[in-house]
């Protein structure tokens, strides 16, 4: 499976840069979770996250603003940055991949099809947000989310993220 060499690359930064992740899913339903801990050794870097299914949860636990969920809906970026900046607040991880969308068959509708999906890294001094409108079944759309979450996350620590003593080191010096 292919995106087991990407989770294995993505863990050896997180290790190397001795930072930590969290995520908070939704229609993902813990696949992007379950990829992350497919690796040994995992719980290095790996703290947890939030499987955030319904709207109460989103909101009660990963502080998800109500004025976003009903302005916005919960298929939509501003909800996806929150989420992420929730889970990262939550777990108290340096970085925080979120997901969320529309995994399908049903769900679609003109504004949001079937497929939509949003996912979002949080970190320090970094917040970056995608969209993407899958085109697979439900399987698929889940899959294709968690895999675009796991490379989001490894761009950012290929090419933003800093080693954690460095930020230690500007923040004491």
């Amino acid at each position: 499976m292919k995106s087991q060499p990407l989770a294995q690359q993505i863990g050896e930064l997180l290790r190397a840069r001795g930072l930590t992740l969290a995520v908070a899913e939704s229609c993902t339903g813990g696949l992007l979770g379950d990829l992350i801990t497919d690796i040994p050794g995992s719980s290095d870097y790996f703290l947890g996250g939030v499987l955030s299914y319904s709207n109460q949860v989103k909101q009660g636990l990963l502080g998800v603003q109500a004025e976003t969920l009903a302005t916005q809906g919960a298929v939509s970026a501003q909800c996806a940055a929150e989420m992420a900046q929730g889970a990262r607040r939550l777990v108290q991880s340096d970085v925080a991949l979120s997901v969320t969308g529309i995994a399908g068959p049903g769900g679609g509708s003109d504004g949001k099809p079937k497929g939509l999906t949003y996912i979002h890294l949080s970190a320090p001094g970094c917040e970056r947000g995608m969209r993407f409108v899958w085109p697979g079944d439900r399987r698929a759309n889940k899959l294709d989310s968690a895999l675009a979450a796991l490379n989001l996350l490894l761009e950012y620590l290929s090419t933003m993220a800093p080693r954690l003593a460095d930020v230690q080191e500007r923040a004491h010096g």
